[in-house]
């Protein structure tokens, strides 16, 4: 297939262009409403408990690989 559409999944197949374009409008204002109701704290303390999370995902990788490189000296 060599047409520059974009890829879409099961459920996107048969739904209309303007029903998503409605869709993705109405998440927008939700998110915009979600905002103004939490302070502003609550999103910041979420951005950094994922990086937090992220880090230790990372040390946890890192860990990993330098396992597999001492396995493999050993081989």
């Amino acid at each position: 297939m060599t047409e520059n559409t974009p890829n879409r999944g099961p459920f996107e197949t048969g739904i209309p262009d303007e029903v998503r374009r409605h869709f993705r409008a109405a998440h927008r204002e939700m998110r915009a409403g979600i905002r103004e109701l939490l302070p502003a704290g609550v999103f910041e303390h979420g951005r950094k408990a994922r990086r937090e999370a992220l880090l230790a995902w990372r040390g946890i990788i890192d860990a990993a690989l330098q396992r597999l490189e001492e396995k493999g000296d050993e081989a």
